[in-house]
């Protein structure tokens, strides 16, 4: 799938990292950027005004049609049944074996801009783009950082999301979902995952993306050996919670980014 599509933010300093952040189902990247801008902190501070050196990468989602609807919309992949994902969860698959190596492109092509540096580079998805993130994740290899560095990502950080094909109980099976990787890949994929901080949020009240799908990923995620921060909260429905989530959010990325910590670290918040 050609991502020709990408909208980048304007960078207000010297750049150093990146964030690829995939927008939801029906959404677009203008759109999801400018709902971005309203998301405050407790200092009134969006994303872009707390890290100023940061690109902001936002993918397009192809259109498609609907395969239980007569509308085509922007979406990752399609569903069957947004009631209940688990129905005709096949068709999941098809749109993601799509993007998945899209997207993984997306995210090497920017860490050549950083020198390289995935440990510099930031994979961000809300609802279905958390969803195909993950599955991005699963299937990630990436290069070490320099003098002895570990493969990892920046960070992960998703919010309203829910985990496609729930219920695999390895990282062989949820891989052999979509059938993207050499055999011999996994174990890059798994080192990843485990050394890769993620943050995930959400909303008690979400009509959507019910909580207890979060929860689900959140486990999942902590069986492959990921280290999980979780935050939920009480409101904000199917969207980010302010001001906590964000303060959450920019707290998270400047412990785990910014200062350049391990990534992995006994004092990770794994409530």
């Amino acid at each position: 799938m050609p991502m020709n599509a990408l909208m980048v933010a304007t960078l207000r300093a010297q750049h150093t990292h990146t964030v690829v952040f995939l927008h939801g189902r029906g959404d677009n990247p203008r759109s999801f950027a400018s709902s971005l801008a309203h998301w405050r902190d407790s200092r009134n501070r969006t994303l872009a005004d707390a890290f100023p050196s940061f690109r902001w990468v936002f993918p397009t989602a192809p259109m498609r049609k609907c395969a239980s609807l007569p509308d085509t919309i922007p979406q990752w992949f399609d569903v069957w049944n947004v009631r209940d994902f688990a129905e005709r969860e096949e068709l999941q698959s098809g749109g993601l074996r799509e993007v998945v190596p899209a997207i993984r492109r997306i995210l090497a092509d920017e860490a050549a801009l950083l020198g390289g540096r995935w440990d510099r580079v930031v994979l961000a998805g809300i609802s279905m783009g958390c969803a195909t993130s993950v599955h991005t994740l699963f299937n990630l290899d990436v290069v070490p950082a320099p003098e002895g560095g570990r493969r990892r990502l920046g960070a992960f950080m998703g919010f309203s999301g829910r985990c496609p094909f729930a219920g695999r109980s390895s990282l062989a099976e949820m891989r052999a979902a979509l059938g993207l990787g050499a055999d011999d890949s996994g174990e890059k994929a798994e080192e990843v995952l485990r050394n890769t901080p993620m943050l995930l949020e959400h909303c008690v009240d979400d009509p959507l993306v019910l909580i207890q799908n979060g929860r689900g990923l959140r486990d999942t995620l902590r069986v492959f050996g990921a280290q999980v921060t979780w935050k939920e909260y009480p409101d904000g429905g199917h969207w980010f919670n302010g001001p906590a989530g964000m303060d959450d959010a920019i707290n998270f990325l400047n412990k785990y980014v910014v200062a350049g910590q391990a990534g992995i670290s006994d004092e990770m918040d794994m409530s």
